[in-house]
């Protein structure tokens, strides 16, 4: 099995100034400007300073992304990632933010409307097409065959406690071209622990998202650690909503959660078979 440690030298556009970059540049086939996009006006302080614990120009890196794909991000919620993808994308290939379905619930159409206006207030997200994912719903998310990308991040665990888990990783297996790269960040639950705790928690095993890839077809390619956290002991009140950013105790041991940081993140890389 091969882990693989994405360091800060990936961004090989560190060394310019962000003020002389010109993201216009880009070709199609142009290494991305991880640099340019992570510092634009149109991310939030807030949403830079988690940068440090999703490591997205490391985290993309390793999946292959480049700026001429179709990328299909999958349950994108309030569009951090997003933030990323869309500007590097615009202008070369295509993005697919394959977001809730509204009628599914009030918690999902106000998601839903959130995004949207997330999308609306910027020109960097003006190409993104929104397409329909969830329960029930899986040949939406992009044409079949279409995608040299699919992308999902802690994600899931909503599916597996929702009872669809499988039907959502054949879904992402029609949508990508053969030879397509499916990645997916999931937090990590330890193999020694129930199965059960899956239900509950937040966490996942290694082992039950690559038998739902495997499942679907898909083989492991890779993974990496570039999103591990060895403080994260996945055992917490709450489920991983107990840390950073949810705290769902509140006050309660907010500042030992705190510096624990954000979860123990695994990294897996899938392939679609070429044949």
């Amino acid at each position: 099995m091969i882990r693989t440690i994405f360091a800060a030298a990936l961004l090989s556009a560190a060394a310019v100034p962000v003020a002389a970059q010109d993201h216009s540049q880009h070709t199609a086939h142009a290494a991305p400007d991880y640099v340019a996009v992570l510092a634009g006006a149109h991310r939030s302080e807030a949403n830079r300073a988690r940068d440090a614990y999703r490591h997205p120009a490391e985290t993309l890196s390793f999946f292959g992304f480049r700026p001429s794909m179709t990328v299909v991000e999958v349950a994108p919620g309030g569009g951090w990632y997003t933030e990323v993808l869309a500007p590097l994308i615009a202008g070369h290939g295509k993005l697919y933010a394959a977001h809730g379905i509204p009628e599914a619930s009030e918690y999902a159409a106000k998601s839903l409307a959130g995004f949207k206006e997330k999308l609306a207030s910027s020109p960097v997200y003006k190409e993104v097409e929104v397409t329909r994912f969830g329960k029930g719903s899986y040949d939406s998310l992009a044409p079949a065959g279409s995608a040299d990308l699919v992308l999902t991040f802690r994600n899931v665990h909503n599916w597996y406690m929702g009872d669809f888990a499988g039907d959502a990783f054949k879904a992402f297996y029609t949508a990508l071209k053969p030879g397509g790269v499916l990645g997916v960040v999931e937090h990590r639950l330890p193999e020694d622990r129930p199965d059960e705790a899956m239900k509950s928690s937040g966490y996942m095993k290694r082992s039950t998202i690559v038998a739902l890839a495997e499942a679907a077809g898909f083989k492991l390619a890779d993974e990496s650690d570039v999103n591990a956290n060895p403080k994260d002991t996945a055992d917490w009140p709450k489920g991983v909503w107990t840390l950073p950013p949810n705290f769902r105790d509140g006050e309660a041991d907010r500042a030992k959660y705190a510096a624990i940081g954000e979860s123990d993140r695994m990294t897996l890389k899938f392939v679609k078979p070429a044949s």
